[in-house]
This record gives structure tokens, sequence and C-alpha cells, in this order.
């Protein structure tokens, strides 16, 4: 990787926390420039774009994605009488996916990055962007993860194993986010999406009891960040199952809409501006395992996550609610369902351990957190969720995963 690229990346770290005192962190709150959702949005995109404004937009996108959306955008490109420049997207969110990018782009005036796909291809497409230097729009085709309204973007090996953090000074100009699509995407990504989001608001809420902790940019949580994230959980609760039942048609009602915006707009918000903690500290390196990384969606991996943060933290009663809410939507519950043995000495479990050790936000905790403890969590969420999975029953975990029935 050429220097130069390196030094397009920031720190947001050295301007909100500098030099301050832990009594004196400020707190702060992060959000997208706009954000606009419903059925049918992509179909206004050129419209949209005059708010940026834009007139020479590229579009990183998939190649599944063209197939799904790229007529629809293109179409209400040339409506609003936009040139366009279209990169494939080729699956992980590295660096060397991202300088290809960068050398397609040089020498094309364009003035704003169209990202359509899933979060690693937003993630990718952020930091095209911010390399570039042109603003980015975020049209996510799943709500499988909270990663389209963030201004950081998670950075792999070419190989998938989680490499850094990249953040940037400016959160998306624009997001936009298609029901329709999202509705019509497969169930499994929608419900991993509920895995993601209800851990935000557990793990905003221990961020902003710990006054030593931190969130994702070196400051504090403000109270709407917490209030945010806790909104997101609770409308999980509400609508999920409803929702899930009208994605199973390929409709959107207000149980969808309202669950879109959770995984989206509220888990985005929440987790970047409340913190992240022992259940990202888990999520982040199940992927080290390939047989993990191949086989399950990130959201997946932060529902057991959440179980063990739950669990470290000692919420036992607050671990089994979850836990039954997660075997009725179709989440991960216990280890077998990541295909992770829970034999004690199972070195997979030992790399894991010491691999999420390093991870500076799983110190976020109002303890220290140690490899017997969270080796202790993370057997008792285990046998936790293998107890509710029998009460409550593992059908819809399987609809999910025909392929482990």
């Amino acid at each position: 990787m050429e220097q130069g690229f390196k030094q397009k990346e920031y720190f947001p770290q050295e301007v909100f926390a500098g030099d301050a005192s832990p009594q004196h962190s400020p707190r702060t709150i992060i959000a997208p420039h706009r954000y606009i959702q419903g059925d049918g949005v992509l179909d206004h995109l050129g419209r949209y774009l005059s708010i940026v404004p834009s007139r020479r937009p590229a579009i990183l996108i998939t190649e599944g994605g063209m197939k799904r959306v790229g007529d629809r955008i293109i179409t209400s490109l040339r409506k609003a009488g936009m040139d366009h420049e279209i990169l494939i997207f080729e699956g992980e969110c590295s660096d060397e996916e991202v300088e290809r990018h960068v050398k397609r782009l040089q020498g094309h005036k364009t003035d704003s990055l169209i990202v359509v796909g899933g979060g690693k291809c937003l993630d990718a497409g952020k930091c095209v962007a911010h390399v570039v230097g042109v603003p980015v729009v975020i049209c996510p085709t799943l709500a499988s993860t909270d990663a389209p309204c963030s201004a950081v973007s998670v950075m792999y090996t070419p190989e998938g194993a989680f490499d850094r953090p990249w953040f940037f000074p400016q959160s998306p100009t624009l997001v936009v986010v298609d029901t329709g699509v999202i509705a019509r995407a497969p169930l499994r990504h929608f419900v991993a999406g509920m895995g993601d989001a209800m851990s935000t608001f557990y793990e905003a809420r221990t961020v902003f009891r710990n006054a030593k902790a931190r969130t994702m940019v070196g400051a504090r949580p403000t109270a709407a960040a917490l209030a945010i994230a806790e909104l997101g959980a609770n409308l999980l609760f509400e609508h999920a199952e409803e929702a899930l039942a009208a994605v199973g048609r390929s409709e959107v009602n207000n149980a969808v809409e309202s669950v879109v915006e959770a995984n989206t707009l509220l888990s985005g918000m929440g987790f970047e501006s409340g913190g992240l903690a022992a259940s990202h500290g888990v999520a982040q390196v199940l992927p080290i395992m390939p047989f993990i990384h191949e086989k399950y969606l990130h959201g997946e991996m932060v529902a057991m996550g959440l179980l063990t943060h739950l669990c470290l933290e000692g919420e036992k009663d607050e671990a089994v609610r979850i836990a039954r809410f997660f075997a009725k939507v179709g989440l991960p519950v216990h280890l077998g369902q990541l295909s992770l043995s829970a034999e004690p000495h199972n070195p997979a479990l030992a790399r894991i351990i010491d691999e999420a050790l390093k991870i500076f936000f799983i110190h976020f905790e109002p303890f220290e957190v140690t490899a017997s403890k969270l080796k202790e969590a993370l057997l008792e969420a285990h046998q936790l969720g293998t107890k509710v999975s029998r009460e409550v029953g593992d059908q819809a975990y399987r609809a999910l995963h025909p392929e482990e029935s």
C-alpha cells in the first residue's frame, strides 16, 4: 500500500479525546447528514442527489446488486440527467480492494460515490470515497448490520480476518434505505441485523455507566445515544415477529419499517455514539476461525457475543430474556449453532478468548476482563442458550440454516 494512501486515515481520538482528563472528556453524537427510508425510495435516488449536490456520481456495487437494483438506480440517474461510472465490489473490505477502486477513479471527474450492497461493500465504499475526497451516498440492500450510517469501516485482510477500524471525519452525506429491496432479500440477513442492533443497547449501557469507558471516537456517550440504542431494542422486542412474517411474504408494513430503522439508523447511531464493549469484543474475533467466517453472518456472531456479555456482567435474567428472543427469531444461542465445540479445552475457544482480550473495547466493562472470566462467561452463555433452545425450540434457527439440519 502506498504511503499516501495510509496518510488518508484519520484518528478521531486525537480530536475528541486529546489531552482531556477522564473527568472532562466531551460527550459527542455522530449521525449521517440525511437519512431517507421507505418502500421504493431507490427510484428517486437521482432527485435525492441534488442535496449532496452531485452531478457525476460513481457507483460501487456487487454483481448481485447490479442484477437486483442496478437498472432502477441507473434509470433514476438518467432521469436526473446524470453521468455515472460503475465499479464492481469483489467481496472483502480490505486495503487491497479499496486501493483497486481508488485507482479506477483516478482521472475521473466523479463528485460523489454511491455505494450499494451489504455491510462489507458499504464499508469499502466509505473508504474509497474518503481517499478520493468525495461525498458518500449509502444505499444498503440488506438490513443485516449497522454499517450504513456510521463514519467508520471495519477493515479485514484479503483472507477475511479482522484487521482494524478505519475512521472518517465525515459521516455519510446521504443514506437511502429502500425497505422494499430489503423485504425481498434473504430473511437470514434481516434476522442477523437484529442480533447486531439488540446488542447496541446493552453495550451503550455498559459504556454509559462506566466513567472510564469511551465511544469509538474516544469521547463519552451522550444520553441521547443511549436513548436511541434503547429505542432500537424496544422496537425489536415489539415488532420483530410481525416483521419476520411480512418479510417472509416479501411485504413491507409498519413492523418491517420499524425493524429496518432499528437495525440501520438506531443501531448505527447507537453503537458509534454510545460505544462498544464485550459483545463486539467477542464477535469481532470469531471470524478468525475459517469455518465461522465462511458460514455465519456478523449479526449472528454478535448474538453469541451479547449472551456472553450479559453473563460476564452477571445479568443472567436478562441473558435468558435475550436468549428467548434470539431463539424465537432464529439467531444463535449456543456455541453449537456457530459450529463450535463447548469442550472447555477446545483450542479454538482458547484462541478466540486470547484474541478477544486484544480488542480494546472489551476492556470497557466496569471490571477487569481476564481470560478465565471471559471463558467462564462464554461457557455459561452456551449452557444458558442450550437450555433456552430446548425450551423454546430451534425451529426458527433451523429454517434459516437448513444445511445444518
